[in-house]
């Protein structure tokens, strides 16, 4: 079994690496979810398999875990929807 993540920077670029590959190949239903404000429910599914195979690499004992992989949902996958019209912003 491989060894678990300690290092926050480290977990926090597992996080991002995890929800880029999500966002990569479901481009057009964030698109739609952006588009619509339901880009949380539309997901709801992918995200949730993203941070359980999150919290399996990384140590249950590391502070904001839970903080580490909603930051990388919002690094990567709205901020980088910020062109799709939305009346989110």
């Amino acid at each position: 079994m491989a060894r678990l993540v300690e290092n926050p920077d480290l977990a926090f670029r597992l996080a991002r690496a995890i929800v880029s590959d999500i966002a990569l190949y479901n481009q057009d239903k964030v698109a739609e979810g952006i588009k619509e404000d339901s880009i949380f429910e539309l997901m709801e599914e992918e995200l949730a398999e993203g941070r359980e195979h999150f919290y399996s690499r990384v140590s249950p004992d590391m502070t904001n875990r839970d903080h580490l992989f909603e930051k990388a949902i919002v690094d990567v996958m709205i901020k980088q929807a910020g062109k799709i019209e939305s009346n989110i912003w």
